[in-house]
């Protein structure tokens, strides 16, 4: 099994904002696949997918974003779940608008989000999908940024980062290579 995880915030005030690119990612990859992601299990919502035989679960939290590991680790627990089975898919302010980076593992960075999940999970060995949302402008705080409305500019940026994400995703659950992939999406 895999566990595919966006990140996000619940609700509908954070539903179109920077820091739900995880959520958005995932809403491409289900749409890809043909339904939605509506089942509430361990603190998420969740939908249960088969691609060339193997079983595939999305998930995005419903935690708010810095308590997201407590889903994660929910999921891992009740699914028996190792390291190499999860993948999360997040914003990242390190990265230009738009701009993919597949990792096998790797620190947390200043994303709330991902540190939670290192804490509960207990380890930074698992992959992940950044996508880049880049600085805040000047003189706003990074929190009012993530939680911000995706700017004009930016939205058709980040629809084909979601469009490519998912993609990346769906070549990942029909079992393509993981560092195969890095080299086609890292920096598109």
């Amino acid at each position: 099994m895999l566990l595919i995880v966006g990140l996000g915030n619940p609700g509908s005030v954070y539903k179109n904002t920077y820091h739900n690119c995880g959520f958005l990612t995932l809403d491409a990859l289900a749409e890809k696949l043909g339904a939605g992601i509506k089942k509430s299990e361990c603190f998420a919502l969740t939908s249960h997918y088969f691609v060339n035989g193997k079983k595939i679960l999305l998930a995005k939290p419903q935690t708010f974003m810095n308590l997201s590991g407590k889903s994660v680790f929910s999921l891992a627990m009740k699914y028996k779940l190792e390291k190499k089975d999860i993948i999360v898919a997040y914003d990242d302010v390190d990265l230009p608008v738009g701009i993919l980076r597949l990792r096998e593992e790797g620190r947390p960075g200043t994303h709330n989000g991902m540190k939670d999940i290192v804490d509960r999970i207990g380890t930074t060995e698992f992959k992940r999908l950044r996508i880049g949302i880049g600085q805040p402008p000047e003189m706003m705080q990074l929190a009012d940024y993530v939680t911000s409305r995706i700017s004009a500019p930016d939205e058709p940026l980040l629809k084909d980062a979601f469009g490519k994400a998912a993609d990346a995703l769906l070549a990942l659950c029909g079992g393509a290579d993981f560092r195969t992939l890095m080299q086609k999406y890292n920096g598109g």
